[in-house]
């Protein structure tokens, strides 16, 4: 069963510190918020009547995987995972995903010929929720977040939170 992220939308103020967040977790060399390289993996959306964060579901049994041709995402650790090295871009993960949670961004890596360098190439990279795997402290928007709007869950969690409800 996979975990993932929720959202309470009565207390999301759009601030956007979720996405500060997230970017930071994952750009450990960053040293300023540029737009080129803030590629947050969180969306705020801001609308006249609600403003809700966007993140990967966590899908079981996700479109996402289903759809990648070249096994780019996995379903692996209760979470759909990125195996960047596999990406080619050829975006089909993002019109697979229902939530729109999925963009593809192109990244400048050196390009060495016989081991010199001989200027810059692109590489595609999927950019979607991972819930920051690499942090021991779980996922850096769940702990920002000042009205602690968001919450790491699993589907047993939720249906505890109904019956306690009803």
């Amino acid at each position: 069963m996979n975990q993932f992220i929720s959202a309470n939308i009565d207390a999301c103020i759009g601030c956007k510190t979720c996405e500060v967040a997230c970017v930071l977790s994952h750009n450990e060399e960053l040293t300023t918020l540029e737009s080129a390289h803030f590629n947050a993996r969180i969306k705020i959306t801001i609308t006249d009547k609600v403003t809700v964060p966007v993140m990967c579901r966590q899908c079981e049994d996700a479109a996402c995987v289903a759809a990648c041709p070249n096994g780019a995402l996995v379903e692996q650790d209760n979470s759909v995972r990125v195996l960047q090295n596999k990406c080619i871009g050829c975006k089909t993960c993002v019109l697979a995903c229902p939530y729109g949670a999925i963009e593809i961004k192109m990244r400048q890596v050196p390009l060495t010929i016989n081991g010199y360098p001989f200027g810059v190439k692109y590489k595609a990279e999927i950019m979607k929720c991972d819930l920051c795997s690499s942090n021991a402290t779980g996922p850096a928007c769940v702990k920002a977040c000042p009205t602690k709007a968001l919450s790491l869950n699993t589907v047993n969690k939720l249906e505890e939170l109904q019956e306690r409800v009803n």
